[in-house]
């Protein structure tokens, strides 16, 4: 018969400051994720990664833009759970208990986002977590009418930017990480549109731009965009000498090697260095990452395992990857944008600040699966590639009564609030990406 025993320890070193939740407090979004009912949980408004515990269960939940991570280690008196945001947490806790020769990255679990992730706890044998989703978007369910769709997506978006900016202390200043780029400029625009509708001074508000090495086309497509729109004043380049950038840095940071990952996370280190250094106490910044998987605006052509069927008719795949009973799902990294939110979340995480990234909350997420993307589309990727411009310049334009400006997409990179991925900077290839992964470890 096999001798079951209670797990006797819980370490959680999350972060509660990483948690933005809008309509409640953390301790009621915890105990919410303690019940284990999604419907609970959907109910949180905001970004978060939490841990609850009832009984002998330990239930877990995030949102996109908060990595979760979760570790079970033996010990001679039970087993030992750590959740951490981080896997290098994991490795330092599992050191202090004399326990870092059970570890190895790959033996992390991370919670994909969206669901409710339930370990019971008991061990000798482990048991295998179970996952509830409390995210499930009605695909397709919106009218084709792109007015009425612009409408409403920014419509969302606005709404969750107000609730953030109601959570800010008086007077704190805001930075928008800023390309010009239609995701971006979305958030700025929506952004500055919020504070004049509250009646808030403006000035509190940046749009920084990265300038590497004086290469100009990101900082000149930023100029062009505000400068459209008389908000010229607003701009502020962070320069940075591209002699300082190190991609292994960054995937020390990010703790991935997926290169687009590791590139555009590579742009936000160096942008948030580039603000801390002029502004020492700065705190809060905001970005368009997620805008690009809401609108499925990737090009389909570079990714040998897709086609335009499977990218329309799965839902949420470039956010959630092809889902936590797929084959190809990884335990260690959940898919899509759950594994790569890191890009955002690290750099500016590590640098002390807290990034708010609209574009990923749950309402924007729900109302973007709804849009008809096959009526609109017709199966054509060129169709599907123009619909994310037009659907967000007349959301813009019906909620804040400005033109955005429009510019060619860059699509060899993604994460447009991480800046440009210049020529010639990334020349090592995925590669070495993975070997400077696998250092960390070895060292």
């Amino acid at each position: 018969m096999t001798d079951h025993q209670p797990v006797r320890d819980l370490i959680d070193l999350t972060d509660s400051s990483n948690n933005l939740i809008f309509n409640m407090t953390r301790e009621e979004a915890r105990l919410r994720v303690a019940s284990g009912r999604p419907d609970a949980v959907r109910a949180i408004e905001g970004h978060f990664a939490l841990v609850g515990r009832q009984g002998t269960n330990v239930r877990m939940a995030r949102t996109l833009a908060v990595p979760l991570r979760y570790f079970l280690a033996k010990q001679k008196d039970g087993p030992l759970l750590i959740v951490s945001h981080r896997i290098d947490g994991i490795a330092t806790t599992l050191g202090e208990f004399g326990l870092s020769d059970q570890f190895h990255p790959s033996y992390t679990r991370m919670v994909p986002a969206h669901h409710v992730t339930e370990i019971a706890l008991v061990g000798c044998p482990d048991p295998n977590p179970t996952h509830a989703r409390y995210l499930s978007p009605r695909q397709a369910s919106l009218p084709t009418d792109l007015d009425e769709l612009g409408r409403l997506y920014i419509g969302a978006l606005a709404d969750e930017i107000a609730k953030w900016i109601r959570l800010l202390p008086d007077g704190e200043p805001i930075g928008a990480c800023f390309s010009g780029g239609i995701d971006s400029g979305a958030a700025f625009l929506v952004t500055y549109h919020t504070l004049l509708r509250h009646g808030i001074g403006p000035s509190r508000l940046k749009a920084f731009t990265l300038d590497v090495d004086g290469d100009g086309q990101d900082l000149t497509q930023a100029r062009s965009f505000l400068d459209a729109l008389g908000l010229g004043l607003f701009l502020e380049p962070i320069e940075v000498p591209r002699d300082t950038i190190d991609f292994r840095e960054t995937v020390r940071v990010v703790e991935d090697y997926k290169p687009l990952d590791v590139q555009a996370a590579t742009m936000m280190l160096a942008l948030c260095k580039g603000i801390r250094r002029r502004y020492p106490n700065w705190r809060h910044l905001i970005d368009g990452d997620g805008g690009d998987e809401n609108l499925k605006d990737y090009p389909i052509h570079e990714n040998p395992e897709l086609t335009i069927r499977s990218v329309l008719n799965n839902r949420l795949l470039y956010h959630e990857g092809w889902g936590v009973d797929a084959v190809k799902h990884s335990l260690t990294y959940s898919g899509g944008l759950s594994r790569g939110c890191t890009r955002g979340f690290a750099p500016s995480n590590t640098l002390g600040f807290r990034c708010f990234s609209p574009f990923m909350a749950l309402n924007v997420v729900d109302v973007a699966e709804a849009i008809p993307f096959i009526d609109l589309t017709g199966w054509t990727e060129e169709r599907l590639y123009a619909l994310k411009a037009e659907i967000v310049s007349r959301g813009v334009a019906a909620v804040t009564g400005l033109q955005m400006p429009r510019f060619e997409k860059r699509r060899f990179q993604h994460g447009a609030a991480s800046g440009r991925v210049f020529a010639g900077l990334f020349p090592e290839g995925p590669q070495a990406y993975r070997r400077a992964f696998q250092a960390i470890y070895d060292n």
